[in-house]
Parts: C-alpha cells; structure tokens; sequence
C-alpha cells in the first residue's frame, strides 16, 4: 500500500504545475527512458524538457530527503529509546541550517557550487557531536539530558542565523530564509545524485544494525550481556544519522519533524522490529514529502509554498500530544 501511494504521488507531482502533463504522459516517458516502447510518451519536446530537467529531479529528491529524514527519526529513537528524538528535535538540522548560512554570509568557496552542502554537513555533524558529548554521563548517554541539550543547541543556532542574517546583504539574507524554510525548487540531477548515493550506503548500513537496535530495546545492561557494546553503536549511529540528514538538508533546506511523525507512527502500526520500521519509514518519509511537495506547488496559485512550512504545521501539533502523551502515562519522563 506505502508503494503504492508512494508510486501514485510520484506520477501526481510530476504531471503537476504550470504547464500540465497527464499521468500517462508521465508513465510513457518513464517507460521510454527504460528502453520500453510505448504510445503515451509525449510527442513534444517541451513536455519531455520539462519532465526531465525540472519535475523528475524535484521529485526524486523529495523521495530521499523524506526517506532519509524519517529513518534517521527513526534511529534516534531506537538508539536513545525516546519516541521525542529526532534529527531536526536534537539540532542536527539547525547546526546545518547555520553552517548553510555561515558560507552564504561569509562568501566562502572553497568547493565551488558544493560549499554551501559541505558547510552544511560540517554544521550539522558539529551540533551533533555536541549534544552527544554534552548528554554522556559515567560512560552512558542520559536521553532527557540529549533532548534538552539539543533544545540548547538550536536556540543558539537560531540566534546565529539572526546574526548571520542582520550582517549579510539582501542576497544572503533571502538565501538564509530559504534554508530556514526549506524547498525542493531547483534541485538538480547533480545533486539528487549525491543525495541517491550516500543515502543508499547509509540505509544499507542501519538496515545491518537493526538486530542491534532490538537488542538495544531490552535495556543498555542486557544488550551488553548480549554482546552489543553499547556506546560504540550509539556513536556509529550517531554519526550515520548526522550524516543523512546532513547530506539530506544540504540541498533543500531545513525541513522539521518528518522523522518524528514518520517514525513514531510508524512504529505503533508495526511495532517495534527495527529493520521493518526502518523500511516502512524509508517508504512512507518518501511518500509523505513527495505529497508534501505536491501540495507545497499547488496550494496556492503561481507560488511555491517553503515545504518546511507545511511540514512544521502538521510536526509541531504532532510534538504537542507526544509531550502530552508521554505526560500522562505512569512514570512521566522515566
């Protein structure tokens, strides 16, 4: 069923916006592409220009970026056994937010086209290694003390892209909006392909750990009796998920709380075996952005709506019954 949907939103985004293109338009060029010879492929070379070079590009990112985001949610919350951990909840997303807008204000090229992502990466593997170290306690890692630190940490972030943005001129400052907002518009087949590449080797690699995560679940004493060494997994994993969201956000932009909802409500359909969770969450992060992107275009009339925004009015809700959830169950935080 994920596939589906995920499938029919892909054809859906594809065909839509300013210049229309049917859903069999969509499928016969996909089709001819493959070697496959149909009679739905468009005849114009307009559609197929268009297809190509803007649509398909813009979708396909928003297939990864959504299925990184919801299995790094996803992670986190194995790992740190919390169902309120998540990348863009622990600053992952906002250190990349603000080393984006560190090189924007700053000038910097060092990488040509790709330094704004390499900073990004850069700042958002920072933030993660400060809440880590931050939240280690006696050769353990104390999850309220993680939350809270990332709560520190994108207070600060915030405070630096203010910064960043009353220095920097007109350009940058719109620049910097765009990365506190995030958008699909523009992506390029250059940087899908980046996006494509780290995120199937790093997928792969959660996937293998998911047995681990499992025996993770039963308590930091039994998983170590069990041969898992804890505190190494929580540091690979960590670093895995700094990694994917970085190289995820490093193109688009900041978008909050898909692997929160994704995650989370995910893991109360399927229960709690990892590697299925964190397949179904690749499927339906995909899925949901892919939507999200739709509706991001379409919405509103001749204006592309930041699918940040979309996203946080549906996550920031979400976050609230979490909290209130977690309040009135017996034993509070613990």
């Amino acid at each position: 069923m994920v596939i589906g949907l995920l499938l029919l939103g892909v054809v859906l985004s594809a065909g839509s916006g300013q210049l229309q293109i049917g859903p069999a338009q969509v499928v016969g060029s996909l089709l001819r592409t493959l070697g496959v010879d149909n009679g739905w492929a468009p005849a114009d070379d307009l559609i197929e220009q268009t297809l190509w070079q803007i649509r398909f590009p813009r979708v396909v990112m928003s297939v990864l970026v959504g299925a990184l985001l919801a299995a790094t949610g996803a992670v986190m919350q194995a790992v740190f056994s919390n169902p309120l951990a998540e990348p863009g909840v622990v600053g992952v997303s906002s250190g990349a937010a603000l080393g984006a807008a560190a090189s924007i204000t700053l000038g910097v090229t060092f990488f040509g086209i790709w330094t704004t992502a390499v900073f990004a990466f850069a700042g958002g593997l920072a933030a993660t290694l400060i809440v880590y170290s931050a939240a280690r306690a006696q050769g353990r890692t104390e999850t309220v003390t993680l939350i809270l630190t990332g709560v520190a940490v994108n207070a600060f972030a915030g405070a630096g892209l203010a910064v960043f943005m009353f220095t920097g001129n007109t350009a940058s400052r719109e620049q910097i909006v765009f990365w506190q907002l995030g958008s699909m518009n523009g992506s390029r087949w250059s940087e899908v392909s980046v996006v494509a590449l780290i995120g199937v080797i790093g997928s792969l690699v959660i996937l293998g750990l998911g047995r681990q995560y499992d025996l993770l679940a039963l308590g930091d004493r039994t998983a170590s009796h069990l041969g898992i060494r804890v505190e190494r997994l929580r540091l690979v994993s960590i670093l895995l998920i700094a990694l994917l969201t970085g190289v995820a956000v490093a193109f688009v932009g900041v978008i909050s709380f898909v692997g929160l909802v994704v995650a989370h409500m995910i893991r109360m359909i399927v229960g709690p075996s990892n590697r299925t969770l964190i397949v179904l969450s690749l499927l339906t992060g995909g899925a949901l952005l892919v939507y999200a992107d739709l509706l991001a275009r379409t919405l509103v009339t001749s204006a592309d709506l930041p699918i940040g925004l979309l996203t946080s009015l549906v996550g920031g809700p979400f976050f609230y019954w979490l909290i209130r959830r977690n309040r009135r169950r017996a034993g509070g935080w613990a």
